[in-house]
């Protein structure tokens, strides 16, 4: 494998879940374009609903994902973008309002009215994430986008701001280092995943973002082209395992394996005659079951998932501003037959999303599964370029991504 000239300008993302750590590192390109060009994961049992429950099993997972990410890409890890998620996570929105100097608005009005919008008092045991414009308003005209180069004398601003608690993000800032890695920055996981996600026109549209992770379920509103509100449901592809695990008489892990090889939330979907092949517990023999059955089990708690999302669509009040409808995503959200149910049981158009392609391995970069990871070194990526960061790398990868290619697509080959 040939090696690189120069070292490129490096972004990673790490996401810290309640199944698994995943850390991806890219290169940017010399076209401003990113490729992911490393990532490592491994389980993680050290975190429940975004809390962490054990510092030490979660910092061995995080040391797990580096290192297989940087042996693939060749590099040391860079700072690292963080994404939380959690119940511990709360939004509310906020007002602010500004005289406009030069009677024409600039960034810097935009920056002062910002600041009066999240100038709030925040609990001494929260932390603000992130301080999300909706929409501004000079003088009498609302509703606006963009106010740059607008006339006016006055200047308001309706911002969304995300915090998080401050204990909860001490300790995975903790685990972070622990594992010899520096924090660039806390990102909201359904904000990162919704950069690589949603297209502009679905977030204009309004749409909800349904992050199906294996602990919980994050959702995220966007109404005209903002993010309106964000709430979290207890559920998650842990539930959909044990249910299989209890039902079919077979070990944890055995019953994740039949979830992601063989399983379906929609029965109908099944070949009548299909069977599969399900492990005793202790010792027991292995037995030969319909597929059906294992469906059947699914199917009942994919039913009632998607009843408890509904219901918090319908109590966020902004079902009829949803016109782009219900976008799925998240390691959970590859269960065959979810969209179908989804659409049935939400009666809102459902589709499933997955990560725009970020270089030659299309397959792992577009994979749900990954659409958190691939979102925070999206949002990191663009973070850095705004704060000059990234300026027209001078980088020909080329030659060490053809090399680097294969080895990646048969290395996650066998993972998957």
């Amino acid at each position: 494998m040939s090696t690189l000239k120069v070292k490129p300008v490096l972004v990673a993302g790490l996401d810290i879940g309640s199944t698994k750590v995943s850390l991806a590192i890219a290169a940017v390109r010399a076209d401003g374009h990113m490729e992911i060009i490393g990532l490592g994961t491994a389980p993680n049992m050290g975190l429940k609903h975004g809390i962490i429950v054990n510092i030490e099993a979660t910092t061995e997972a995080i040391l797990k994902a580096k290192e297989e990410a940087e042996l693939m890409a060749g590099y040391s890890a860079p700072s690292v973008w963080v994404g939380v998620s959690g119940g511990h996570i709360k939004s509310f929105d906020s007002k602010g309002m500004v005289a406009i100097k030069e009677k024409e608005v600039q960034n810097s009005d935009i920056q002062r009215v910002i600041e009066a919008a999240q100038a709030v008092s925040v609990p001494s045991d929260r932390k603000v994430l992130h301080v999300l414009p909706r929409e501004y308003k000079v003088d009498e005209n609302d509703g606006i986008i963009d106010p740059i180069g607008m006339t006016g004398v006055r200047l308001e601003a309706n911002v969304h701001i995300v915090t998080g608690g401050q204990s909860a993000l001490t300790n995975i800032i903790k685990c972070v280092e622990k594992a010899q890695l520096k924090v660039a920055g806390l990102v909201l996981e359904t904000l990162a995943a919704s950069q690589v996600v949603l297209s502009e026109d679905e977030k204009n549209l309004g749409c909800c973002l349904v992050d199906m992770g294996g602990g919980a379920i994050q959702l995220l509103y966007f109404v005209n082209g903002s993010v309106a509100h964000s709430s979290m449901i207890s559920v998650g592809g842990q539930h959909f395992t044990h249910d299989v695990a209890v039902g079919l008489r077979t070990p944890q892990m055995a019953a994740e394996e039949l979830k992601k090889r063989s399983g379906s939330s929609l029965p109908s979907l099944v070949e009548e005659h299909d069977t599969v092949e399900v492990e005793g517990v202790g010792g027991r023999k292995s037995r030969t079951l319909p597929r059906r059955d294992l469906a059947t089990i699914l199917e009942a708690r994919a039913e009632e998932t998607l009843q408890l999302i509904a219901h918090n669509i319908q109590n966020s009040g902004f079902s009829p501003l949803l016109g782009s409808g219900i976008i799925l995503t998240g390691g959970a959200s590859q269960l065959p037959g979810l969209v179908e149910m989804g659409e049935y049981v939400m009666d809102l158009p459902v589709r499933k999303g997955m990560a725009k392609p970020m270089g030659p391995l299309v397959e792992i970069s577009k994979s749900a599964e990954h659409a958190t990871v691939a979102g925070l070194i999206r949002y990191g990526f663009e973070e850095m370029k705004q704060n000059g960061l990234i300026q027209n790398p001078e980088i020909d990868l080329s030659q060490s991504f053809a090399g680097i290619s294969d080895k990646m697509k048969s290395f996650f080959k066998d993972l998957f």
